[in-house]
């Protein structure tokens, strides 16, 4: 199989590529390979004696859609078309659907919930969590989980387990294919016992007559997911001890059943509407992975709560080892970059602390598994590769945006700082990470073009500019309402005129043209 036109991204142009339901997004990256490989070809041709008779150019079509490569394999002289994804993440291994999984066990659930006991690990929810939360909250926490097909296909079997590895890692964590059988049998259950948080698939019904050999049981024909009562129970931790004495101090209680602490009912009612809606495998995929993505930062603040500083953070320059340390707060008030404040964000500290207190369990249960360490090596590794501007957190300054009512001082210090550090390539490549399509994209930038202050108005201006000559960027401001794209004009001309107070109103822009006519024609592509 040929897939040396097949390029290589960036791991932030894969998150953005992944994420993005773009069809065309870094089509650029597949024409230069196509160029770079017919240039090579003619300079081979040239070379050649002008005797020899020449082959046929090769056809190189660009592909319909660049989350996926085509490319043959020849088998007996038949060419065989097949269909490589373009972006690929640690623990995604082999042909699976997570929708497919999700509906398995979505499903029963849906038309008749049934109560799970309660295990501090598992029911994060209470006795209803939804049973695809109890499978991650049991592959996070390093239990065994056993998928039972009775009388099915073992290659369905071995795609649900796939499907589980990939759906627990989002592409972040690692350390589930490492131990997971996607098929076995009763002959090796000597050896499968003895390791430690296996995932295993089964079709032999006597799995489920043994609740000793499994935490977690999915049974494939019924949907219907168990928790054994054999299972180990949750020890007490120090970040359990501490929130305890935190909620008998603030009156909070996480185990009120009508609320949703964690937020994971509302995001399981998100995937199945976007399941629903037709959205697609790979826009399922990017909604676990921010899930998973999420669910590491909220770790990070429950380890600086509790402990006074995290392992899953590399704190950037000018921050403080505290969970009270200032955000958006200047340090130097001569550089705008030096915004203060990193980590998830949260409405108020009393949702901080119930989120918090809900998964407490969850959390302690991760920090002693194989996938927390792996990803405390891997912050190490990736973190440069991935975080071309250190300063300010651009995830945290825009979740910001999205999260707090804040006021137009902290607005516009933000605007500024993201101007003044988002200037080349790579950067503008990590602040659309930040930014997916699926989470208003720019839509909380462009909410810049309305500050009060001109400098912040025009400072947005110029980061919207730079994004839109982006090769990736260009799309994510084809999809910027007009009414932002009407802001953003009036302030560029409000600005130009400025600048050139001679000049008349007609001048450097040809013919009279309105604002709506700029905004709804090309304007910048």
């Amino acid at each position: 199989m040929d897939l040396s036109l097949l390029p290589k991204l960036s791991l932030l142009e894969r998150q953005i590529l992944q994420a993005s339901n773009c069809k065309d997004m870094f089509i650029e990256k597949f024409e230069q390979m196509i160029r770079q490989r017919i240039e090579s070809e003619g300079e081979s041709s040239d070379s050649d004696s002008p005797t020899s008779p020449r082959k046929p150019a090769p056809k190189y079509t660009l592909p319909r859609d660049t989350h996926e490569f085509e490319s043959r394999i020849v088998y007996n002289d038949i060419p065989i078309p097949v269909k490589v994804p373009t972006v690929i993440w640690p623990e995604v291994v082999g042909d699976f659907s997570l929708i497919k999984l999700i509906q398995t066990f979505s499903g029963p659930h849906s038309t008749s919930p049934q109560p799970f006991p309660i295990h501090p690990h598992l029911t994060t929810s209470g006795p209803y969590t939804h049973p695809i939360i109890i499978l991650v909250n049991a592959m996070l926490t390093q239990k065994r989980v056993v998928f039972l097909g009775h009388n099915r296909p073992s290659g369905e079997v071995a795609e649900a387990v796939l499907a589980a590895c990939a759906l627990a890692s989002g592409g972040i964590l690692r350390g589930f294919t490492r131990h997971a059988f996607p098929y076995t049998d009763l002959t090796k259950i000597d050896d499968l016992l003895k390791v430690p948080g296996f995932i295993a698939g089964v079709t032999n019904p006597t799995f489920a007559n043994h609740p000793e050999w499994w935490d977690v049981l999915c049974d494939l024909p019924t949907g219907r997911i168990k928790i054994s009562s054999h299972v180990e129970p949750a020890p007490i931790t120090e970040g359990l001890l501490y929130f305890q004495q935190q909620a008998a101090l603030n009156h909070l209680h996480a185990t009120n059943l009508n609320s949703d602490p964690t937020g994971d009912n509302l995001f399981m009612e998100d995937v199945q509407r976007s399941i629903t809606n037709r959205h697609g495998e790979n826009a399922i995929r990017a909604k676990w992975r921010a899930y998973i993505l999420k669910f590491a930062r909220v770790a990070s603040a429950f380890e600086e709560t509790v402990y006074g500083a995290s392992n899953l953070y590399i704190i950037g320059p000018n921050e403080e080892l505290s969970p009270e340390s200032p955000s958006g707060v200047q340090a130097d008030p001569l550089d705008p970059t030096t915004l203060r404040g990193h980590g998830h964000v949260w409405p108020d500290e009393i949702s901080k602390q119930r989120e918090l207190m809900a998964s407490v369990s969850r959390i302690e249960g991760w920090r002693t598994t194989r996938s927390y360490y792996s990803f405390i090596q891997d912050i190490a590794a990736i973190y440069y590769p991935t975080r071309p501007i250190i300063k300010p957190d651009l995830h945290h300054h825009h979740e910001r945006l999205r999260t707090l009512k804040l006021s137009p001082p902290e607005a516009g210090a933000i605007y500024i700082a993201f101007s003044y550090a988002v200037k080349d390539y790579a950067g503008i490549c990590q602040l659309l990470t930040v930014t997916p399509e699926n989470q208003a994209g720019l839509f909380y930038l462009s909410m810049g073009l309305f500050h009060p202050d001109q400098t912040v108005r025009e400072a947005t201006v110029d980061l919207l500019e730079r994004i839109s000559k982006h090769p990736a960027g260009q799309h994510f401001w084809n999809q910027l309402n007009r009414f932002a794209k009407l802001a953003f004009f009036r302030v560029k001309r409000e600005r130009d005129a400025s600048q050139s107070p001679i000049s008349g109103p007609e001048m450097g822009f040809g013919a009279p043209q309105s604002l709506v006519g700029v905004a709804m024609g090309d304007g910048l592509r």
